[in-house]
């Protein structure tokens, strides 16, 4: 409708139908009778709300009227006209009206609030969504795309909490993204699902030695190969968490046993170097380095740690080109706080830092500064 009532509009009252009046006048009262109730009403439930917004707009639209209201009318023709005498009385049927009208205004749906409609779902179908989900994880992490990973993996946990898989999964990414804590979190919820895999100890014992908890490495390694004895990745951790607590003979032994499950093993013999170096047994770290770097011609650690004994001992030419071979092929080695990352012992270091000091490998360095690392 175009405008109001089918009259033309002047001003106020005129040219409005007497029905509109009636009717108009009727719902202010009710609103008059309606607002204390409101206030009573308004913090009873949030489910009124709606009809509070739905009363509003009307209240201020009937405000205008109401004060014409105040005149009396009478009927003249079709239209209303006003007079000066206040009215005694509403007209019963105007009322009658009125309620009757209320009584058809929409009502909010309060019975879906209480009876919500709910989605029916097949645990095991949620179950294998997850783990295809723990897959997608995995294809992830063999590209190093954790931050796409863990989403996957946390999504995993949540639709197939009950398998320790996705839990072992999620720690692992955990891990890679050094968030020990909650890799730690999500490991002891698989290893609560299957106290006795070997893996799911394996990583706890990784994690804590990336914590500096040595000890609780020891510990947790050392239970995982109770049931699998032959882990060479586990025997290699073990001798790692051994050298830091600095049982030097206890490192060596556990480095041999993981060489001798991978006789290729290159970094388990390097290790072996570093701890005869710590020890003070020169010669026989050398030894180890020259085996590792015999197994791995690009391996960068074992020639590096074998050009700073060389020079040590005073073959300085050799240290020296032994040393640009190792750090042209990773020049992170040229950092001390790399080497600490790689475990090499204070003396190692010192050796090392007197090498990497001189003009000639300080040279090479700011060469190689742009270079991109293996890593990269």
């Amino acid at each position: 409708m175009g405008r109001w009532g089918d009259g033309e509009m002047g001003r106020w009252g005129d040219g409005l139908p007497s029905s509109f009046f009636i009717l108009h006048s009727s719902f202010f009262l009710l609103h008059f009778f309606l607002l204390p109730s409101s206030f009573f009403l308004l913090p009873s439930s949030f489910f009124l709300l709606p009809s509070s917004f739905f009363l509003l707009p009307s209240s201020l639209f009937l405000l205008p009227s109401s004060l014409f209201f105040v005149k009396s009318v009478k009927l003249k023709g079709n239209y209303l006209q006003f007079s000066d005498t206040v009215p005694t009385r509403i007209p019963f049927a105007s009322l009658l009206l009125t309620i009757c009208l209320w009584g058809i205004v929409p009502k909010p749906a309060i019975a879906q609030v209480f009876v919500p409609r709910t989605l029916q779902l097949d645990s095991t179908q949620l179950e294998q969504t997850g783990l295809t989900l723990a897959d997608e994880a995995i294809q992830l992490i063999r590209f190093q795309q954790y931050e796409l990973a863990i989403p996957r993996a946390e999504l995993a946990t949540q639709l197939a909490p009950k398998n320790p898989q996705t839990w072992l999964i999620l720690g692992s990414l955990y891990l890679q993204a050094k968030n020990f804590d909650k890799s730690i979190t999500a490991l002891q919820q698989a290893q609560s699902l299957a106290p006795n895999n070997a893996s799911i100890l394996f990583l706890l014992g990784e994690v804590n030695f990336r914590k500096g908890k040595y000890d609780k490495a020891v510990e947790q390694l050392q239970a995982g190969l109770k049931i699998k004895p032959d882990t060479a990745g586990a025997l290699f951790d073990l001798g790692n968490a051994f050298f830091k607590l600095r049982q030097y003979e206890n490192a060596i032994a556990q480095y041999q046993k993981a060489v001798s499950q991978e006789k290729n093993l290159w970094p388990a013999i390097n290790n072996i170097g570093l701890v005869k170096y710590e020890m003070g047994d020169v010669d026989g770290a050398i030894r180890q380095w020259q085996s590792a770097i015999a197994l791995d011609k690009k391996a960068a650690e074992p020639m590096l740690a074998l050009a700073a004994a060389l020079y040590g001992k005073g073959d300085t030419e050799k240290g020296f080109a032994t040393a640009e071979a190792a750090l042209k092929i990773d020049r992170r080695y040229g950092k001390v706080e790399f080497l600490k990352d790689n475990l090499w012992g204070d003396r190692l270091i010192n050796a090392t830092q007197r090498l990497i000091n001189t003009p000639r490998i300080k040279e090479l360095l700011a060469k190689l500064q742009d270079t991109p690392t293996p890593d990269q």
